[in-house]
């Protein structure tokens, strides 16, 4: 894995300040081992995929609260059968007292499930508010979209935060994990100047395999040039190595200006890694202390 060169700097801690975390429905286990080395009150986001149902995702809702973090349950919109099937799932993540906070996505599936076409219809439904949750999460793409194009998603984005304010909901975006901080800072300067003022997560893989990191890159559209690798620390003629986030969040430290990006945090991918995740942040927070 490469290691920091030099001591954090007291910016690029101060992003890592309610750094949010995201893990699947499978991964209870991982988090209770992890669990020890997240700090209390942590968001963590449930997936929802398409192998795993709906009792699987109330479950990892449900251990999240249990461990004393804040559950943040996805809901894909293409994913969902029905409205029934909407309100069910919904309702079972009230009983847990897991239903504050969502995060609205669109789905992989290429034709949806059910009524639902997009994270926007589910934020129009009205069901939110009605079960009770407060805060609901939409995606950001710095690097675009291989399947929507950039049109799309910036009117997307901003018929979803009006939304979001129409429905009385607060709201946040978390952007797609990136490699390179330009486009990233870019982006959200954009975003300002579009007049979203909505606080954004910026998404950074947590420590992991070189050959792994590049398989989701290349899933999502994600640049990859040997320019890019370099800077983020990747050998890419090395798949067996790993690669953490130091340098990319050093660069983001660098770039950062309140002033014209606003509220951003930190969201954390973790790829099945939540221990190696939560142990590289505390070690990158700890080396800052001293």
């Amino acid at each position: 894995m490469n290691t920091l060169n030099t001591a954090p700097s007291a910016v690029s801690t101060s992003l890592l300040e309610d750094f949010s975390l995201e893990m699947t429905g499978k991964d209870v286990p991982k988090l209770q081992e992890a669990s020890g080395c997240i700090p209390r009150g942590t968001r963590i986001n449930v997936t929802f995929l398409g192998n795993e149902n709906l009792r699987m995702r109330v479950d990892a809702a449900r251990a999240v609260k249990r461990l004393g973090f804040v559950p943040v349950p996805h809901i894909s919109a293409r994913r969902l059968g029905s409205r029934p099937e909407f309100e069910e799932f919904l309702a079972a993540l009230r009983a847990e007292g897991a239903c504050d906070n969502v995060f609205s996505v669109g789905g992989d599936p290429t034709r949806p499930e059910g009524p639902y076409q997009d994270s926007l219809a589910l934020i129009e439904s009205g069901l939110l508010t009605e079960y009770g949750v407060r805060h609901v999460g939409i995606s950001g793409y710095p690097e675009g979209h291989p399947a929507i194009s950039e049109d799309i998603l910036w009117a997307a984005l901003r018929s979803k935060s009006e939304a979001l304010a129409a429905q009385g909901l607060d709201g946040s975006v978390i952007t797609q994990f990136g490699f390179d901080v330009d486009p990233v800072l870019a982006w959200i300067e954009q975003v300002r100047d579009r007049g979203i003022a909505i606080p954004i997560r910026i998404g950074v893989p947590g420590p992991a395999g070189v050959r792994r990191l590049m398989s989701y890159a290349a899933r999502f559209g994600v640049g990859t040039s040997a320019s890019i690798a370099r800077k983020y620390g990747l050998s890419i003629t090395n798949l067996m190595g790993t690669a953490g986030p130091d340098r990319f969040l050093g660069a983001l430290a660098e770039g950062y200006d309140q002033g014209r990006h606003g509220d951003i945090k930190i969201h954390f991918y973790t790829f099945g890694g939540l221990r190696a995740t939560s142990e590289w942040i505390a070690r990158f927070r700890k080396e800052d202390l001293a």
